[in-house]
């Protein structure tokens, strides 16, 4: 349910910087990928967030070539596990039986660390977007995550600088599975960001936007990548 709001701290940062403003009612994530790679032209450091990692991940297996770095945020590698599609499905239903407030009060708190979650300065604007984006636009999201393609074949190939970061309270995709997520990348480093949850751009943006500046100034010679 995020759009380029999710990255309003990050592109305000650095300059020259876009965000794909949400991907509409498309339901693939290979079609996500063509979406976010027709954005911009040229070679891109490309940063992924939840969902949009693994379209990030896509959009490196379509134009590898046009990759110079790669950053997945709060994010996993795993397929659907048993129990995904309905409790995706029942948020689903639940957005389209009683309205987008009854399924962003029911989805968006746990997306955030405890200590966040009372935080109108960070809760609003996030409320805010999710209702803008919708009942439709969350079904079609989850219709392209219960099918997205796998992505063990990909891995060993993304061989550019590789950012792997996560919020140490996020329960949706905990640290432990971005320690596996590093691990099965060629030359990954893994940062874990005190006190956020899910939403790490938007709940640790100061935190988060020094990591990004950190992994921009990583050589990118020293992986291969010319």
């Amino acid at each position: 349910m995020c759009d380029s709001r999710i990255f309003a701290a990050q592109t305000g940062r650095f300059p020259g910087s876009v965000a794909v403003h949400g991907y509409g009612l498309l339901r693939t994530i290979t079609d996500m990928a063509r979406r976010a790679l027709e954005t911009v032209s040229g070679r891109l450091s490309l940063v992924g967030h939840s969902m949009g990692a693994r379209v990030a991940i896509e959009a490196f297996r379509l134009a590898p070539e046009r990759i110079e770095r790669i950053a997945l945020l709060s994010t996993g590698i795993h397929p659907p596990r048993p129990g995904e599609a309905e409790a995706r499905h029942a948020l689903r239903d639940v957005g389209r039986a009683q309205g987008v407030e009854a399924l962003v009060d029911q989805w968006l708190p746990p997306m955030l660390a405890p200590g966040r979650r009372q935080d109108e300065a960070v809760m609003a604007p996030l409320r805010t977007m999710c209702r803008e984006v919708g009942v439709e636009v969350f079904a079609a999201q989850v219709e392209a995550l219960l099918d997205r393609p796998l992505v063990e074949p990909v891995l060993p190939q993304i061989t550019c600088p590789t950012l792997i970061a996560v919020g140490s309270e996020d329960r949706w995709s905990p640290p432990a599975q971005h320690e596996e997520i590093a691990a099965a990348l060629p030359h990954a480093q893994l940062r874990v960001i005190a006190g956020a949850g899910h939403m790490l751009p938007a709940e640790a943006p100061e935190q988060l936007n020094a990591t990004i500046a950190e992994w921009l100034s990583w050589p990118t010679h020293a992986q291969g990548v010319s």
